[in-house]
């Protein structure tokens, strides 16, 4: 007898993803995937790519994506071409596809060998095939103005999926599949807003959830608003960036040029703050670019930091240390960034006040957004029985002071703020199961 599938969930994200599944005896159970450091939950949703030839000499590109691609990478004495937050390019109308190692892969075709890869781990670990799930998506995909944007980025998810050789796909909300994560700890109904702060999104549902909606069955009008906005974990990261890393690598230094007295050029350093950027300034004509700006540096030791940081491929390393003080940030007033590889080294001490004063235009963004899903709501602060917080960024005090100063601290919840989502998907996969 051939055994039934369990009912899978796929939280594909644009810096982490997760797949849970309920069994059919209704226990959900964490795909975990094998890692150096253990198995994880966490899957880093990268891809790294090396070109090689072989034994008859022709040309071929070697692929590795999660956890082993980041060991693949590491371990190289020669990089390959590392590329990550893919999902962030799926709204836009003019990015079809890419040029690796000469030849042209479509932004699908990319993204499937990772969630070929996730597909593949999760039946070793279950023993039975995945050809279908319920996967996430942000309520506004980054980049994504207007709804046809946001279709457009649906379907090509979509398209991602089929070509990972998934059979039947459907979507839903990430906040609302936190809430069906949620609701699962629940012996009574209320009325919550669930906030999914991801790499590239934040996004907000105010649900009613509990056994009683359970029981009934979910209406459509129990789901009061959705709201999202294009600000979360990669953002916070960038401002670290351009205010711990980019001043020591020379960015808003000076460079002489004839009898003027010029700044250097900043472009460089804002791909610096996307890591997975960095590889795109290893061109012939950024690098000597630079060397002729090193030739005219005020302070040319930053400069040659900078390039050894572009020539050595660092960028990785260099944001595993910025996420780390970014993270001891959350739990106390200061913390010390550390970096060293090679002749590159940084050391400084931040403080979360200085922190927060950097993210001050993104809070007041996910303010924004959390206030206009109450008022086109018609829903008052009073009125939410609990706030549920999950993924990274929920971690952070100054988020979490934008909803304990509306809703107070006793209403916030959180709990398994990297894999509930993934959990909540499944649960909604087992609930449309049962219903046929």
């Amino acid at each position: 007898m051939i055994p039934r599938p369990p009912a899978v969930g796929i939280d594909f994200g644009t810096t982490n993803s997760s797949i849970a599944c309920v069994r059919p005896g209704g226990e959900v159970e964490l795909v975990r995937f094998p890692s150096l450091a253990g198995p994880t939950a966490s899957y880093r949703s990268l891809l790294y790519m090396e070109q090689s030839r072989d034994d008859e000499g022709r040309l071929k590109i070697l692929c590795w994506t999660g956890p082993d691609g980041i060991e693949r990478y590491l371990a190289a004495d020669h990089k390959g071409r590392l590329v990550q937050s893919l999902k962030s390019y799926l709204s836009s109308q003019s990015l079809k596809s890419t040029d690796v190692f000469g030849r042209r892969r479509t932004l699908e075709s990319l993204i499937a060998e990772m969630l070929r890869d996730l597909r593949i781990k999760a039946e070793a670990q279950l023993g039975v095939p995945v050809r279908s799930a319920v996967v996430g998506r942000p309520v506004h995909f980054v980049g994504a103005d207007t709804a046809a944007e946001d279709e457009i980025a649906e379907t090509r998810l979509r398209e991602s999926f089929r070509l990972a050789g998934y059979e039947d796909v459907s979507f839903e909300m990430e906040p609302v599949a936190a809430a069906f994560y949620y609701e699962s700890t629940l012996d009574h109904d209320e009325l919550i807003l669930i906030g999914d702060f991801g790499g590239g999104t934040s996004d907000f549902s105010l649900v009613r959830v509990g056994p009683e909606v359970r029981a009934r069955g979910r209406r459509p009008e129990d789901l009061l608003g959705n709201a999202g906005v294009g600000i979360a974990g990669d953002d916070f990261d960038a401002k670290l960036i351009r205010h711990l890393v980019s001043p020591a690598l020379g960015d808003g230094t000076e460079i002489r040029s004839m009898d003027k007295t010029l700044t250097v050029p900043t472009w460089p350093y804002r791909s610096l703050e996307r890591w997975h950027h960095l590889s795109l300034l290893k061109r012939p004509d950024v690098l000597t670019m630079l060397a002729n700006v090193r030739a005219h540096a005020k302070e040319p030791e930053k400069i040659d930091n900078f390039l050894d940081l572009i020539e050595e491929e660092l960028g990785y390393p260099l944001h595993r240390a910025v996420q780390s003080v970014k993270s001891e940030l959350s739990g106390g007033a200061s913390a010390r960034f550390q970096f060293s590889c090679g002749r590159v080294v940084l050391d400084s001490t931040v403080a979360r006040a200085d922190f927060e004063a950097w993210i001050a235009d993104e809070l007041a963004r996910i303010e924004g957004c959390v206030d206009g899903l109450l008022r086109a709501s018609s829903v008052a602060a009073g009125d939410v029985d609990r706030v549920f917080l999950t993924g990274g960024t929920s971690f952070v005090p100054a988020v979490r002071r934008i909803f304990e100063s509306r809703f107070g601290t006793e209403r916030i919840r959180a709990g398994d703020e990297f894999t509930s989502v993934a959990q909540g998907l499944a649960l909604r996969a087992a609930r449309d199961r049962e219903r046929g």
